[in-house]
């Protein structure tokens, strides 16, 4: 049974097994600063994100509503959430962010890049956690602009032979 392909990810279970012993271990992180305040912007896409970090019981408030309000998708709400997770400082920092430009998916990344950047103000010793999972590095890939001649940046209009 062990080498018998499993049916969710294609792999053997000796492969799952092996890649749960090769996960790394969790990094004690230091503790957080007790008071300031810590400020943060991260950009992506055409979004900005504005964010102000103080300690607190973990509240996230983006444009006046909560988090779970503001962002309906899964995926961006982790987004946010995740450089708290990579520090250990899920529920320590209450976080105020001012989100503007773009959609939702950029806002999410701007809004990641921000907290990450705040939470490295906060305490220099995040830094390794942070940049190990990419979430210090700006997205810089923005929408390339239409030309002339073309339907879109680079997509033609549709060739007509007669």
């Amino acid at each position: 049974m062990s080498d018998s392909p499993s049916p969710t990810t294609g792999g053997t279970m000796q492969d799952v097994g092996s890649a749960v012993a090769a996960a790394p271990q969790a990094v004690e992180m230091p503790p957080p600063p007790t008071s300031g305040v810590f400020l943060g912007t991260g950009r992506r896409k055409s979004a900005v994100a504005r964010v102000r970090l103080s300690p607190g019981a973990g509240k996230i408030v983006i444009n006046d509503r909560e988090l779970d309000v503001y962002f309906h998708e899964p995926q961006e709400r982790a987004a946010v959430r995740a450089p708290f997770q990579a520090t250990n400082t899920a529920g320590r920092f209450d976080a105020v962010i001012h989100a503007n430009g773009g959609g939702h998916s950029g806002q999410a990344g701007a809004c990641l890049l921000a907290v990450a950047r705040a939470l490295m103000r906060a305490d220099q010793r995040y830094e390794p956690a942070l940049r190990a999972k990419g979430y210090l590095t700006r997205d810089s890939r923005i929408v390339e602009r239409k030309k002339y001649g073309r339907r879109k940046a680079r997509r033609r209009f549709q060739f007509s032979k007669r």
